[in-house]
């Protein structure tokens, strides 16, 4: 008999089998970097639908598990290996009243494998004979979940929700505009959830301001960590490039030709770092810059994919999830946003494509921008 956790693969089972070999290999892989950075004794046992993780410090390894995506739910509980229906019933009978207190119903919850040749009346019979509390089937207090399969019986008792998703690593690579603020880490983490690896790029704009920003990016990445094995971070200085488009354009299209500079860029490190796509925390209608129009006035000085996982929430779900994830006390720290350097007060919210394209062409970006990289530091966490 092993003790440890039980854990429940979430939407692998939708791929097909050669598909959920490599995502149940990478989950597992995950698993065990995890615990391992946090220095849990531990051994896993993987099976078609089940991961066990063999470990006495269940509670320690409790919480590195929530929030390791691809896990459905998981439990602390048993692993009979390649046991019998008799092994699980002698340990149900020496162990229940630990379980369940004299003055508690419990019930039953029993799901076998197709191979089991034991009915499920049978097995369940065989395992509470001996229990001398009241059966409750409807609303019993304590639940005993039992499974049978060909590799042994798994006995465990409450069940967590697990973060869903897929193993990170699994959906290939993206390059997330990280600004430091309460969106875009949420971004990040919602592109992990679906198994895409992140690399970050912040763009700062020191020295004209502090370098608060590039603190609140090193706090971030430490946090997220908890969700994605390493991370490399760009610090890109964007002064250079604002003060260049402050002195040669209109003060109301002055964000956005900030934002097409910003995805010329991340484009460009996008390629280096084998990225599929770009992604940001924009939010439809959020700020001006994010309306329909200048969205697509953005996008369009880049070929690349740019993934906006926020299109459709509104800034108090965006909270909520921030204050889940643990980067919301972080996140509202003060400090000087580039984007909000050198901006008019009422930007537009509607662009001119052909204008902005006139403007770009003036601009000495192109130098600038090349100069600019030979002074981006490179973070590996």
């Amino acid at each position: 008999m092993k003790e440890g956790i039980l854990i429940a693969l979430g939407e692998i089972f939708l791929k097909s089998p050669g598909v959920q070999r490599i995502f149940r290999k990478k989950l597992q892989n995950n698993l065990s970097f995890f615990l391992k950075k946090e220095k849990v004794d531990f051994k896993i046992f993987s099976q078609r639908e089940r991961i066990f993780v063999e470990t006495k410090e269940q509670n320690k390894a409790r919480k590195i598990i929530k929030n390791v995506f691809g896990t459905s739910w998981f439990a602390k509980g048993f692993f009979f290996e390649r046991g019998t229906l008799r092994e699980v019933s002698n340990f149900v009978t020496q162990n229940y009243q630990t379980w369940i207190k004299e003055n508690e119903s419990f019930a039953i919850r029993l799901k076998k494998g197709s191979e089991i040749k034991e009915s499920s009346q049978k097995i369940i019979e065989e395992i509470a004979k001996n229990i001398k509390r009241k059966v409750n089937l409807e609303k019993p207090k304590r639940e005993i979940f039992v499974e049978a399969r060909k590799e042994g019986f798994y006995l465990y008792f409450k069940k967590e929700k697990g973060v869903g998703g897929l193993p990170v690593g699994t959906g290939g690579k993206v390059l997330t505009l990280i600004s430091g603020g309460i969106d875009s880490p949420v971004a990040s983490y919602l592109m992990a959830k679906r198994g895409a690896e992140n690399v970050w790029l912040h763009f700062h704009s020191f020295p004209l301001v502090s370098q608060k920003s590039i603190e609140k990016i090193k706090k971030l990445a430490e946090i997220f960590l908890k969700f994605q094995p390493h991370l490399k971070v760009y610090l890109f200085p964007f002064s250079k490039i604002q003060m260049e488009i402050r002195v040669k354009s209109k003060p109301k299209y002055r964000v956005l030709l900030y934002r097409r500079a910003m995805m010329k860029i991340a484009e460009n490190l996008a390629k280096k770092e084998n990225c599929y796509a770009l992604v940001t925390g924009e939010s439809l209608g959020q700020v001006s810059s994010q309306t329909l129009p200048n969205l697509q006035i953005i996008e369009k000085a880049v070929s690349i994919p740019i993934l906006r996982p926020l299109i459709g929430m509104d800034k108090l779900e965006i909270i909520n999830l921030a204050k889940k994830i643990e980067t919301y006390q972080i996140s509202i720290l003060p400090q000087e946003d580039c984007c909000t350097l050198f901006t008019p007060k009422h930007a537009s919210a509607k662009g001119n494509l052909k204008e902005i394209e006139k403007i770009e062409k003036n601009l000495n970006l192109k130098k600038i921008i090349l100069k600019s990289r030979r002074e981006i530091e490179i973070l590996n966490y």
